[in-house]
């Protein structure tokens, strides 16, 4: 299904990501250094630049296989998966590990998300009132407002294993929301502050990757996936809203274009999930959302490791290696973090336990992913540049 195993040419395809990305560089700056231009032509210009990046890629995807299956690329680069929105594909507030899997992929494979859905199956467009935002997430309690997709099998996939999620492509809609629910949903750190809620809907110039948030007040655009995860320990059914474990609703504004997350396996096949696309937000997410959003397209790479021992999500940029804590309580969440730290140093830098808690105070900061979604977040960013050469090539999280 989507591309797995159908006979179709496009389900064939198996590419390096990174030389086809370079074969097309967007010109970016070239755009942005253009002040006189209309800013309406501008933006067409932009749009047509990412669907065109898209259509190129995949044009050069069965040359980049024929190198690759032809002794160029150094082993299996994996088949790409087209993996569309829909009624079979998602659920609601939701991770369901009961239902047949909407894809079984192999380690190495690309999945492509075209299109994906704003919250609540993508009922959350510009225009809708706050009201009716409440009333969609009192009409369904215990989950989340949502879109998931999936679940997806990882063949090969056991208990004690991590799967990498490399984020190779994430392009926004162009537009966004942020709001405040009513009081009565009990959401954000301060629900009783703020009992009638407010929605603001912003237009995203894709030029220069920013949003208009009030006249004078611009935001930077950072889009990622709040969301991505597997099923948890538990399985059965499970409310998308709290992040643990098995990741999830992390929240963490990190995960943008070009870093990976490493999540620990917990199920047979792991059963992959993703949605809640975010175009901007803060460390916190105090009021509850970011700039919730929608993606043209979400593309990523999913790498299977076998044993690797971990019980904790990780993160990886191109700066920092990025060590989680969650729980319902904060301080222990940052216990949590606190710990993993300390694993990571241990394992990965050789340090002692005593050495690597010094190193933990002195040289890593701890900072709070999310206060929101009932259990709460911390990430530690560990710098890279701490670390001689010699030291950091022995130093990957898996």
């Amino acid at each position: 299904m989507f591309g797995c195993g159908d006979g179709r040419p496009e389900s064939q395809f198996a590419f390096a990501t990174a030389a086809v990305e370079r074969a097309y560089a967007p010109r970016a700056d070239r755009l942005r250094h253009t002040d006189g231009l209309v800013r309406d032509v501008l933006d067409w210009v932009a749009e047509r630049r990412l669907r065109l990046r898209g259509k190129v890629v995949d044009a050069l995807t069965p040359l980049a296989a024929s190198i690759t299956h032809n002794g160029g690329g150094g082993g299996r680069m994996g088949r790409v998966h087209t993996v569309p929105s829909t009624s079979e594909t998602v659920r609601l507030g939701v991770f369901d590990a009961t239902v047949p899997e909407i894809l079984n992929m192999e380690s190495g494979d690309v999945l492509v998300y075209p299109d994906t859905w704003s919250h609540f199956l993508n009922r959350l467009q510009p225009g809708v009132s706050i009201e009716d935002v409440a009333q969609l997430r009192r009409e369904n309690p215990g989950r989340g407002p949502h879109s998931i997709i999936g679940p997806i099998t990882v063949n090969g996939a056991e208990p004690g294993d991590v799967l990498e999620i490399d984020f190779e492509r994430l392009i926004p809609q162009s537009w966004g929301a942020t709001f405040v629910n009513p009081a009565d949903l009990g959401t954000g750190t301060l629900p009783q502050d703020f009992p009638r809620g407010q929605i603001r809907y912003l237009q995203f110039d894709l030029t220069s990757m920013q949003t208009e948030f009030v006249p004078g007040i611009n935001v930077p655009l950072r889009p990622f996936q709040g969301t991505v995860g597997v099923a948890p320990a538990a399985g059965g059914v499970v409310s998308s809203v709290p992040p643990g474990q098995h990741a999830g609703n992390i929240d963490l504004r990190d995960l943008t274009e070009g870093t990976a997350l490493y999540i620990p396996v917990w199920q047979v096949g792991a059963k992959l999930y993703t949605g809640d696309s975010h175009a901007a937000q803060g460390d916190g997410e105090v009021n509850n959302q970011a700039i919730e959003s929608a993606m043209r397209e979400v593309r990523f790479r999913v790498r299977l490791h076998k044993r690797s021992g971990w019980q904790w999500p990780f993160a990886e940029t191109n700066e920092h290696w990025i060590a989680m804590g969650i729980d319902a309580d904060l301080n222990e969440a940052f216990r949590i973090a606190t710990r993993n730290v300390i694993e990571f140093l241990e394992r990965r830098a050789g340090l002692s336990a005593m050495d690597a808690y010094s190193l933990a105070s002195i040289a890593i900061s701890f900072r709070v992913t999310q206060f929101v979604n009932q259990t709460r977040g911390v990430h530690a960013m560990i710098p890279k540049v701490l670390f001689s050469t010699e030291r950091r090539a022995g130093m990957a999280i898996v």
